[in-house]
């Protein structure tokens, strides 16, 4: 009597090749790095913001107010670096343009005027230097337009920065990396299967099919 002998356990490709999950936690430390030292490195920047609101005048459509202010928030930064917003901050026009957001509201003549910068006294400069072009040159042509800008809020001196800080850099930069590192292991086993399919497959022969075991011989009976 014969026995057959026990078959070799073969392990999925995946886990026959352990060293390429290596790539995972390589991302992970990789984006960490990355962006906690552009965190570190990067200059903070500080954000100031002043409101201001738009008026009308005694004869004007109380309704006028709300579409000029609309208008004033879209070219705010226009009226600020053909006037002396540029002056009164001590900055250029391209940083002004730059640096300065301007937003309306759709229920309120109100515009908020935001300036980054990275000394927090800048900010406020910028900002408020911004308003102060607003409302001169609202007064200028208050007599055609029948409403004018006056100030609301001057802006405030931050205190802390809105640039994200280092660990949140990391993190952000660690998620990356992660995702990054998930993406290439999900392709390149597909490309490793492909390559071995075509090394293995020969002419004739249809892929996948399966091959008969050989024979084994019998000993006859006495």
């Amino acid at each position: 009597m014969t026995t057959t002998p026990p078959r070799a356990v073969r392990l999925p490709a995946r886990l026959r090749s352990p060293g390429r999950w290596a790539v995972l936690p390589a991302a992970v430390v990789a984006g960490a790095a990355l962006g906690g030292g552009y965190g570190a490195l990067r200059t903070p920047e500080y954000a100031a913001t002043s409101y201001v609101i738009v008026v009308p005048g005694e004869k004007s459509d109380p309704a006028a107010a709300l579409g000029f202010a609309q208008a004033y928030g879209r070219v705010a930064t226009d009226i600020a670096v053909t006037g002396d917003a540029q002056v009164w901050a001590g900055v250029t026009a391209a940083t002004l343009r730059e640096s300065v957001q301007a937003e309306t509201s759709p229920d309120a003549p109100m515009i908020s005027i935001t300036a980054r910068a990275a000394k927090p006294s800048q900010a406020v400069s910028i900002a408020d230097g911004v308003a102060r072009s607003l409302i001169l040159d609202s007064s200028h042509v208050a007599g055609s337009t029948g409403v004018k800008v006056v100030q609301f809020s001057r802006a405030t001196k931050p205190v802390d920065p809105v640039s994200p800080s280092a660990p949140l850099s990391a993190l952000v930069g660690a998620c990356a990396g992660g995702l990054l590192g998930g993406l290439a292991l999900l392709v390149r086993p597909r490309r490793a299967a492909g390559r071995g399919e075509g090394r293995h497959s020969r002419p004739g022969t249809a892929t996948g099919a399966a091959v008969p075991a050989p024979a084994t011989h019998q000993p006859e009976a006495v």
